[in-house]
């Protein structure tokens, strides 16, 4: 029976390069053995290890040259926003002209280094350079993130990519901005959001505060038209798993019900255009006379890429009715 190699104990979490490889003792011929993975040239790891994404780019950064940074959606998902895309390929930016290939690597080039931090480029750079790939909504969803986590502010984000214009996703971030909200619960919140707007509803109130008549506070829903007596609501998992969130949801719905104010349930399972009508209904019984929901041209943009939505309404604001990106309202947040 072969004798099972060797493996040094600090090499089995984490990669490593071929010089750490030689100062425990392993030949350039011992790495090719089954023992150990390649995961980039001269960038090796344990078979058995599973990375992670933060380890991915690690590794990463370790085969490309030191003045590379983590940018897009690489760097987003480092600070903690998990969007369910695949890790890969990876986002990285060099300030020069620097040809590497890499596989899984994108490696981006500027002629500026963007300003940068602990990960890699600032979250706000980070940010502008994800507009440039990103859907309305996936740029929405990601921009009230990072703005609720304080990673990133609304007038921050406007005067970055203000300044840096020539950047390829800077005039998608002006573009998206008017569209962030500080206070977004969660990414689930603000494509809800977007899809009332985009639809024809008014803009809902988000995190809005409900009192009883004594003022006591009721509950603080995510998405309230109070003027229609009409909240709408988005519940994970965890409503349906907790008993304890479960019973809490009960009473939450008891109250609002006592207070004359709809309440809309909207979960994984709803579709967009059920939700929506859903909560135009609610709002029709309490009063609202507005037209009803229509699903074509602001619905569609929601999943076009912003890069294409924003070159159309550059000159004209009629078809997206989202307005033109040099017209900017003041920013707040």
């Amino acid at each position: 029976m072969p004798r099972r190699p060797h493996v040094p104990d600090a090499l089995r979490q984490g990669h490593f390069t071929r010089d750490h490889a030689r100062r425990h003792g392993l030949s350039d011929r011992q790495l090719q053995s089954a023992c150990w993975r390649r995961l980039f040239p001269g960038v090796w790891a344990w078979a058995e290890w599973q990375p992670g994404h933060e380890a991915w780019v690690g590794a990463a950064s370790a085969a490309l040259p030191e003045d590379a940074q983590p940018t897009g959606a690489t760097l987003l998902r480092l600070l903690g926003y998990d969007d369910g895309s695949a890790w890969f390929p990876l986002h990285c930016v060099i300030a020069r002209d620097h040809h590497a290939h890499l596989d899984g690597v994108f490696l981006h080039r500027t002629d500026a280094m963007p300003a940068t931090g602990a990960l890699g480029v600032s979250p706000t750079a980070a940010f502008i350079a994800y507009c440039a790939e990103a859907t309305v909504l996936e740029a929405a969803r990601a921009g009230d993130w990072l703005v609720a986590q304080g990673s990133m502010s609304v007038h921050g984000l406007v005067e970055t990519a203000s300044a840096e214009r020539w950047r390829a996703g800077s005039r998608k971030a002006r573009w998206i901005a008017r569209h962030l909200r500080a206070d977004s619960r969660s990414p689930e919140a603000t494509s809800w959001r977007l899809r009332f707007v985009a639809a024809g509803l008014p803009e809902p109130e988000v995190n809005v505060s409900i009192h009883d008549a004594a003022d006591a506070l009721v509950t603080i829903s995510d998405l309230g038209f109070l003027r229609w007596h009409t909240v709408a609501e988005y519940e994970g998992g965890r409503h349906q798993q907790d008993p304890r969130q479960y019973l809490v949801d009960l009473q939450r719905y008891a109250d609002l019900r006592r207070l004359g104010i709809d309440y809309v349930q909207l979960t994984r399972a709803t579709s967009p255009v059920a939700g929506v009508v859903a909560v135009y209904r609610a709002m029709c019984r309490h009063g609202y006379e507005g037209p009803a929901p229509v699903f074509t041209g602001r619905w569609r943009d929601l999943g076009r890429r912003l890069s294409r939505v924003v070159r159309r309404s550059g000159t004209t604001s009629t078809e997206s009715g989202l307005g033109n990106v040099d017209q900017l309202p003041p920013v707040a947040g």
